[in-house]
């Protein structure tokens, strides 16, 4: 039977495939997938932890007295005989074999299969001996912890490059990790749809990037997908069908066609200049997490990097954090693909949705349980952690030998930061003086993502080269909205008076004051903006490399100067998205 689950519509477009759950389990699990070579090392795996588990069932039932705890003996049985049960080992086994995941996703895989066959069972014995079956899973999961892996130790979480699937495949979770996210960029998924999350949520912000569809905050999805059930997901409607009627699935194939023409034709003004109806120029930019995304980003026809995103260089290591040397490797590499174009490096962004391994266990403790976004992150956690800063501030420079180089700073809302900032980089610039390393001057700019920022940028221009608005996080202070959490992302409104407000007088105080001003948060990548932003005088965007073209169609199509006459109208309205609508058909 066909089934409709409704979301956030977060990256457009249509998706079609078999499900991978990823299961939610009391026991951490790494899901990653193994390269045809390694099958077989992660089946010994398994069954070095399966055996690891009998042993421990069996010394613990011959230490058990079989005439004063027979019922803990019998329960013990159970739990052995479940361990070896074909349903469980053999099936396992074939989750690595078939579609190469490691072992531990393999085993959750299968537990959510037969978790579910169990809640389905009519018998009341038969359906609570469940929590047998999680019980010995969780032991194996454990074990598997123990096991050695040769692939967490090396940090190789990558895709089979000859992953043997035939059928494309889309993710579903309760919810993705920023960590998962980064490992699941360059795989075989071709949609995501998580049960929790907002349209700015990493999901979401990592699926645009990857210019997949993707459907975040539709509940109990996880629940209600099976593994290997076929899905549609409409990004641009927010809906995930399950088991889709062929007629559905036609239907949704042939728009899947439309948008591969679409997304040719647009690919055509890679390499055509971004210049308004009136002759203005206007600066397309590409917003990246790894050095690998710089090709992207001259492909797209991109004119720099506005937002190099560095904390996902700390990332999914296991708190063994990159050094100053590892730091310069990864920087000079963007900047010298660029060759010569910008490349905007905004200084490490962790803490809220994005703790590192290595952060204290009071700092984990308090970004988990009080308030995150309000937390020790961004610029303030740099500044708690001077060494760490100081020499991502020398790789930074040491890159800047190579190319054009701007360091951009996170959170910034005090002067007080501003001073500690210009003082640590004049540390840094002395220190690699002292050691003989080159380095240019560099531009230093600052995040506009909160009210206090925005309100006191007269202040701040004093002793920034630019600002660059990030729009995500100033929608969710200056709203009060946590923009991860689904209960109230409906609340989270870019259009809202308030905040376009704060972004039109970021942007005029900075052009009075010949400051440059670039927006890099999700507005810039969203076509229903671009005329808004040019009629407050924006002329330099950064976005995903998959946006730019259509961005620049929206360009190629404006007269920036007739724009900037509806300006005040859109923001003296009560509704501000139906004035510029309004006002757009009026053309």
């Amino acid at each position: 039977m066909s089934i409709q689950v409704f979301g956030l519509p977060v990256s457009r477009g249509v998706a079609i495939g078999r499900a991978v759950l990823v299961a939610s389990s009391r026991v951490d699990v790494a899901h990653y997938f193994v390269d045809a070579s390694e099958v077989e090392s992660e089946v010994l795996r398994l069954r070095d932890a399966r055996d690891e588990v009998a042993a421990e069932l069996t010394t613990l039932k011959a230490e058990v007295s079989e005439e004063s705890h027979a019922e803990l003996a019998a329960l013990l049985d159970v739990h052995l005989m479940m361990l070896h049960d074909e349903m469980l080992a053999e099936a396992t086994k074939q989750w690595i074999i078939e579609r190469h995941y490691n072992a531990e996703w393999a085993m959750s895989a299968q537990l959510e299969v037969l978790a579910r066959q169990f809640d389905e069972m009519e018998d009341d014995y038969l359906r609570e001996r469940k929590a047998d079956l999680e019980q010995v899973a969780e032991r194996i999961l454990k074990a598997l912890a123990r096991v050695a892996d040769p692939l967490a130790s090396s940090g190789v979480h990558g895709v089979p490059r000859d992953f043997a699937g035939e059928d494309p495949l889309i993710l579903v979770a309760n919810d993705i990790a920023p960590a998962d996210m980064l490992q699941f960029k360059r795989s075989v998924f071709t949609g995501f749809v998580t049960d929790v999350g907002g349209r700015t949520s990493h999901t979401a912000i990592v699926a645009r990037s990857m210019d997949i569809p993707a459907v975040v905050g539709a509940r109990e999805a996880s629940r209600i997908v099976r593994q290997d059930d076929w899905l549609v997901i409409d990004g641009d409607a927010g809906v995930l069908i399950v088991n889709p009627s062929p007629i559905i699935l036609e239907e949704y194939r042939f728009r899947q066609r439309q948008s591969e023409v679409e997304r040719a034709r647009l690919n055509r003004l890679r390499h055509t200049p971004s210049v308004t109806l009136d002759g203005q120029s206007v600066e397309l930019l590409a917003n990246i997490e790894m050095p690998r995304d710089a090709g992207a980003v001259i492909d797209a026809g991109a004119v720099g990097v506005g937002l190099f995103r560095s904390e996902f260089l700390f990332m999914n290591r296991g708190g063994n954090l990159p050094d100053e040397d590892e730091q310069f490797i990864a920087y000079r590499e963007v900047v010298e693909a660029l060759k010569g174009l910008p490349v905007t490096i905004r200084t490490v962004d962790i803490g809220a949705d994005k703790p590192l391994e290595r952060m204290s266990a009071h700092e984990l403790r308090h970004e988990h349980t009080l308030n995150p976004a309000l937390g020790l992150r961004a610029i303030r956690w740099s500044l708690s952690e001077p060494e760490m800063f100081g020499q991502q501030l020398r790789a930074i420079l040491r890159a800047s030998a190579f190319g054009k180089v701007r360091i951009l700073i996170p959170m910034v809302a005090h002067l007080s930061e501003v001073h500690r900032v210009r003082q640590a980089l004049d540390r840094a610039q002395a220190e690699l003086r002292a050691r003989g390393v080159p380095f240019t001057d560099v531009e230093l700019g600052a995040m506009i993502e909160v009210p206090a920022a925005a309100l006191m940028l007269p202040s701040l221009l004093r002793y920034f080269d630019f600002v660059s608005i990030g729009t995500n996080d100033l929608i969710q202070y200056t709203l009060a909205i946590d923009r991860a959490d689904e209960a109230v992302s409906h609340l989270y409104d870019p259009w809202h008076p308030a905040v376009l407000h704060l972004i039109a007088q970021t942007i005029s105080q900075a052009n009075a004051l010949g400051k440059g001003v670039c927006v890099c948060g999700e507005m810039a990548g969203d076509p229903a903006f671009t005329e808004l932003l040019l009629a407050m005088g924006l002329r330099s965007l950064s976005m995903h490399p998959a946006q730019v073209s259509s961005i620049k169609q929206r360009v190629l199509r404006c007269d920036a100067r007739a724009l900037s006459s509806y300006l005040p109208t859109v923001l003296e309205a009560d509704a501000p998205q139906d004035a510029c609508a309004a006002l757009m058909r009026q053309r």
